[in-house]
């Protein structure tokens, strides 16, 4: 393809070579319009013409198969237990509260919880299931359903020993009543590390602390996600030559890649799900944990800039291998992080007007 290119830059004048870019992106466009209105014909394009979905496809297929593996809790984190568990807290909170709930799911919540004891799974984790289900079984109705799988929770073992220190050891792990006073960061002050926090490009050459780097993650994991099944790990870089080669991976770093001090991999993954239609969760809660972790580095003294990756298969192929990712583990983006320069500028960036952003509204009524 390269030489045909270069074959026709010979031969074409300048204009010829102009007239057949516009052809071609007029025909594109019209192929385009083609896709958009037909099921079928999209279907044979990317079954057979493009092979833009399938490393897609395949995180998603391998996701499921460890998502139904690790229910037996032969991993630090039971997606199926943290997203039962949740449900289960979602029902002791509602008001009026059922009577009986959760009767489709608790048998098996139950028997991950039990794999989970034995298992590799993190202690608070454990922990955390083990109460909430105490406090079901003390307050939900009576079932034949609940009542096996009560009778299979009560002849469990609380959970003991240590595969980590527990974080919050004397806590019961159960819904509590929402704390509705202020704060001590009012708007005004939230408002200002909003408006202070740009993406920074140039550092200088010093060292980010890693005690600060965690302290930044402590509180991206307080971020929301869906069902709390926190589908993401952050792959963190500081020494130089790592930091170089991990650099060179996304696109639009070029000319500024080299004086970063760190720089993160945000890594979501797909086994926390056992359906095809969560595949873009990842993306969604992984982009709410950076962006925390993003706005308390800035409190700490820490710049830091988001970087887009893109769906670019040749660099999904060496990016997974360089960060040794598992099949079913996506990029979301990079980060890179560091101690601003004195002499780097920020772009001004504007943002959207408020009233671009944001519409207020009324439903019409649904047509009969």
């Amino acid at each position: 393809m390269k030489t045909f290119k270069e074959s026709l830059k010979k031969i074409l004048s300048p204009s010829g070579i102009e007239t057949l870019k516009q052809w071609r992106k007029a025909l594109a466009i019209g192929w385009i319009r083609v896709l958009s209105k037909s099921t079928l014909l999209r279907r044979c394009h990317y079954m057979f013409f493009s092979t833009a979905f399938d490393h897609e496809a395949k995180a998603v297929v391998v996701g499921h198969l460890h998502h139904e593996e690790n229910q037996s809790g032969c991993e630090p984190v039971n997606y199926f237990l943290r997203r039962a568990i949740h449900r289960i807290e979602k029902g002791l909170i509602m008001q009026p509260r059922r009577d009986v709930f959760a009767l489709d799911y608790i048998g098996d919540t139950v028997e991950a919880y039990a794999a989970s004891l034995d298992g590799k799974v993190d202690r608070d984790e454990v922990s955390w299931a083990h109460d909430v289900l105490a406090a079901y079984f003390s307050i939900v109705g009576n079932h034949p359903t609940i009542r096996a799988a009560r009778e299979r929770f009560v002849h469990l073992n609380r959970p003991a020993g240590s595969l980590h220190t527990l974080r919050v050891p004397d806590t019961e792990r159960v819904p509590f009543l929402a704390d509705a006073s202020l704060t001590s960061v009012d708007y005004t002050s939230m408002r200002q590390l909003a408006m202070k926090r740009r993406s920074v490009r140039w550092y200088q050459n010093r060292p980010v602390p890693r005690d600060v780097i965690d302290k930044a993650m402590e509180v991206a994991l307080q971020s929301p996600s869906a069902c709390n099944r926190q589908p993401y790990r952050f792959l963190i870089f500081d020494d130089a030559p790592s930091v170089a080669k991990a650099a060179r991976l996304p696109l639009g770093v070029a000319g500024f890649d080299h004086n970063f001090p760190a720089i993160i991999a945000v890594v979501g993954r797909l086994r926390a799900y056992p359906h095809v239609r969560d595949r873009h969760v990842i993306y969604i809660d992984g982009a709410l944990a950076a962006m925390s972790f993003m706005f308390a580095l800035e409190t700490q003294g820490v710049s830091s800039c988001s970087i887009n990756w893109p769906d670019i298969p040749e660099r999904e192929r060496t990016a997974a291998a360089l960060l040794d990712l598992a099949p079913d583990e996506r990029i979301v983006m990079f980060i890179s992080l560091g101690y601003a320069a004195s002499n780097g500028l920020v772009p001004y960036s504007q943002k959207l007007s408020l009233e671009e952003a944001r519409r207020y509204g009324t439903l019409g009524t649904a047509p009969q």
